[in-house]
């Protein structure tokens, strides 16, 4: 699905609709140091079963966008709600 690059929609922090920058949302790296994840490597370390169960099969076939829109007049972010697609692309709009 071809995604705008630029858009005019709502934006909270101004109250009114505003032009804002268009970019797909990327999970940052996990922090090694965080409580969960040195209580999941302890209940991975050893012998003896897993913690989870590894998944044999996928019920799903694509995974959710989310994208991150960026305010142009204040440098507000917001993320809007993921949408399943298999292939999501950023093009400009030409009018």
């Amino acid at each position: 699905m071809k995604i705008p690059k630029k858009l005019r929609t709502y934006c909270p922090r101004c109250k009114e609709h505003t032009e804002q920058t268009v970019t797909l949302y990327k999970h940052g790296k996990r922090r090694s140091l965080a409580e969960g994840e040195r209580r999941y490597r302890r209940k991975q370390k050893g012998y003896g079963s897993k913690r989870k169960p590894e998944q044999k099969r996928f019920a799903k076939t694509t995974k959710k966008v989310v994208l991150k829109l960026k305010c142009s007049k204040c440098g507000y972010i917001q993320h809007r709600r993921g949408i399943r697609l298999k292939k999501a692309e950023l093009v400009e709009v030409v009018k």
